[in-house]
């Protein structure tokens, strides 16, 4: 592709997954990391989470709105590191996992945020109906809440059966699941990664065609698909990571396949972020460094 990138994207990265030790929303990195990031000239888009100091938070913000960058919220650390299910049978339980993505929303939008993403939680195969129902419950609330902000909810698709075990799932299922929010909620979408294709066992083209018109948000990474392989799983290695099921042949794919279906465009341009996380003691400067030359050298492929 011989246009800019920048004229179908705004091109951003995951600020806690590539800096990992600001994912508890806690320490003396957070305000640095985000200065790093939005003055990096490469990014357009950031996606932020949690900051649990009140005072860090609103130092954040400032450098967020100085910055007039396109700011997004990822919820998935206040799930992940907490062991919150929004799709929990104990209707306690998920009253937990809900006050806190409504506190993320709102969070989100001090921080400037347009919209908040969130991952369905584990469930077990013999009671997935009430589980789904439960999830449904549970995002319109947070739909309606959002829809007060002028915000927009999205879900990420997540593995079924590997690490995360998320409800949604596989493809298809969160086609149907999209589909029923958004008879109610037009600021719902879903979110895409390529790195969890090859956990959901599917294609580019199962995970991207099915759900064409609900995508609104979309990660590129990569994953080790082979159990017992090093970093096996949703641990989002960098792109030449040993073993790892995603290189150039299916990056470029992927954003052919979003040029295809015309989510990548030059009106309107939607958030396509990193999430590519160090392995081990890998340097986050590096790692991040070599996700820009990947996509680079891929997008002049396409």
């Amino acid at each position: 592709m011989k246009q800019s990138i920048y004229d179908y994207m705004k091109l951003g990265t995951i600020a806690f997954m590539s800096y990992p030790s600001i994912m508890s929303g806690t320490g003396d990195e957070i305000l640095p990391v985000i200065k790093k990031l939005v003055t990096d000239p490469y990014f357009t888009a950031i996606e932020v989470s949690w900051i649990k100091d009140p005072a860090v938070r609103k130092k954040a913000a400032d450098l967020l709105a100085q910055s007039g960058i396109k700011v997004c919220y990822g919820a998935q650390p206040r799930l992940l590191t907490t062991g919150y299910n929004i799709n929990d049978l104990d209707p306690q339980k998920r009253e937990l996992a809900l006050s806190s993505l409504m506190e993320g929303l709102h969070e989100a939008h001090q921080l400037g945020a347009s919209g908040m993403a969130f991952l369905s939680g584990k469930y077990c195969e013999e009671t997935k109906e009430q589980s789904y129902a439960a999830l449904v419950s549970s995002t319109k609330a947070l739909c309606a809440e959002a829809q007060k902000l002028g915000m927009t909810v999205e879900l990420e698709v997540f593995d079924y059966d590997v690490d995360k075990k998320s409800l949604i799932g596989p493809t298809l299922y969160a086609k149907q699941f999209a589909e029923e929010i958004r008879k109610e909620y037009a600021n719902f979408g879903l979110l895409i990664d390529l790195s969890h294709f090859p956990l959901i066992h599917e294609s580019v083209r199962e995970s991207v065609l099915p759900v064409r018109d609900l995508i609104t948000h979309v990660h590129i990474g990569n994953a080790v698909a082979t159990p017992g392989a090093v970093a096996y799983g949703d641990a989002h290695p960098r792109f030449g990571f040993p073993g790892s099921a995603n290189g150039m042949p299916e990056l470029v794919e992927f954003l052919r396949e979003l040029l295809e279906i015309g989510f990548l465009r030059t009106e309107n341009p939607p958030v396509l972020s990193f999430e590519v996380k160090p392995w081990g003691d890998e340097d986050p400067d590096v790692v991040l460094a070599g996700c820009k030359r990947f996509l680079d050298e891929a997008w002049a492929q396409v």
